[in-house]
C-alpha cells in the first residue's frame, strides 16, 4: 500500500472529529466521520478495556463497508479517577446514561470528590486507537495524560470531561488549553501520533 488517502473514523462526536482532523492533517488523507460517510451501524461496546472497545468499533464499521477503499479508525477513551476506583473508566461516555449532559456528569463527579485531598485527586485520560486496513491488518495504540480532578469546572474549550481535568504542568484544565496545546499533550493526540508512526512503518501513511 503506497500511502493512505482515505480514513473513516468511527465516531459521530463533532468535538472529537475537530481534534482528529487537526492531528491527522499532515497525512494528507481525507478524514470522514460516520455521519459524513452516511454509515449507521449498531455496535455493542462490550469489551473490558479501552483497546478491546476500540477494536470492536473499528471491526464493525470495516465489516459494514461495501467498498474496502479506506482505513477505518476508532477510538475508545475515558476518564479514570483513582479515588473512585477507576470510574467512570470505559463507561465514561455512558456514565449516568448516554443522554446525560456532561455538565451534569462533571457536577456529579466533583460532588463525589468532595473532601478528597489534593494529592489523592489523581486521574488520567486514556485513549486507545484501533485501525483496520483494507487488507485486513489491524493495529492498536494507547496513550494517557496524567492530571487531577478540579474543584469546579473551568474553561470553555474542549468537550466532555475537559472542564474538570486539571493538568498541573500547564496550570489549567484541558478545557482552558488552546487546541494546539491540547493536541500536543492529550491522550487522543498522543495515541493518534503513535498510530501514524505505526502505519508509516507498515506502509500505511505517506505523511506530507
Amino acid at each position: 500500500m503506497n500511502g493512505i488517502r482515505k480514513i473513516l473514523f468511527a465516531t459521530g462526536n463533532e468535538g472529537k472529529m475537530r481534534e482528529i482532523r487537526s492531528i491527522l492533517a499532515d497525512t494528507g488523507a481525507e478524514v470522514r466521520s460516520l455521519k459524513e460517510a452516511g454509515i449507521s451501524v449498531q455496535i455493542a461496546e462490550d469489551g473490558t478495556t479501552f483497546e478491546e472497545n476500540a477494536l470492536i468499533k473499528a471491526r464493525a464499521v470495516a465489516a459494514a463497508l461495501e467498498e474496502k477503499d479506506c482505513v477505518v479508525m476508532a477510538d475508545d477513551s475515558g476518564l479514570v479517577i483513582d479515588a473512585l476506583g477507576g470510574e467512570p473508566g470505559i463507561y465514561s461516555a455512558r456514565y449516568m446514561g448516554e443522554n446525560t449532559s456532561y455538565d451534569k456528569k462533571n457536577a456529579n463527579l466533583i460532588a463525589r470528590m468532595e473532601g478528597i485531598s489534593e494529592e489523592k485527586r489523581t486521574a488520567r485520560f486514556t485513549c486507545a486507537i484501533a485501525a483496520v486496513l483494507p487488507d485486513g491488518r489491524e493495529f492498536t495504540t494507547q496513550a494517557s495524560i496524567e492530571g487531577r480532578i478540579g474543584y469546579r469546572p473551568e474553561g470553555e474549550g474542549g468537550f466532555g470531561y475537559d472542564p474538570i481535568f486539571y493538568v498541573p504542568e500547564f496550570g489549567k484544565t484541558t478545557a482552558q488549553m488552546t487546541a494546539e496545546e491540547k493536541n500536543r499533550v492529550s491522550h487522543r493526540g498522543k495515541a493518534l501520533e503513535r498510530m501514524k508512526e505505526v502505519l508509516g512503518e507498515n506502509e500505511g501513511f505517506d505523511c506530507q
